[in-house]
């Protein structure tokens, strides 16, 4: 009969093994460019969100305006997903996504 429980033990973890290279995927939370608010806005918002450098908020603020998109930030997608509703109350159209 400890044969039997084997086979029953298999598939459970078969599946677990092949799910966990996707589950490992990073969240990132997108900024799309709209037609909207003002670069230096755009900038001041990251540096004050993100804490970063005036340089690193530029040169993704540039990437928003001439990629249409920035990835702003990466990590477990319950941060991504705060990330964004903060950017949403500065009034910047942002997303969450497996990156």
């Amino acid at each position: 009969m400890g044969g039997m429980a084997l086979p029953q033990v298999a598939p459970v973890e078969t599946p677990e093994i092949q799910e966990a290279p996707e589950d490992d995927r990073p969240w990132v939370t997108i900024v799309w460019d709209d037609p909207v608010n003002l670069m230096s806005y755009v900038t001041w918002v990251f540096q004050k969100l993100f804490g970063y450098s005036k340089e690193k908020a530029e040169a993704l603020m540039l990437d928003v305006h001439t990629k249409g998109k920035a990835v702003v930030s990466i990590g477990a997608r319950e941060r991504m997903e705060m990330d964004a509703n903060q950017l949403h109350g500065y009034g910047l159209w942002a997303t969450v996504d497996r990156s």
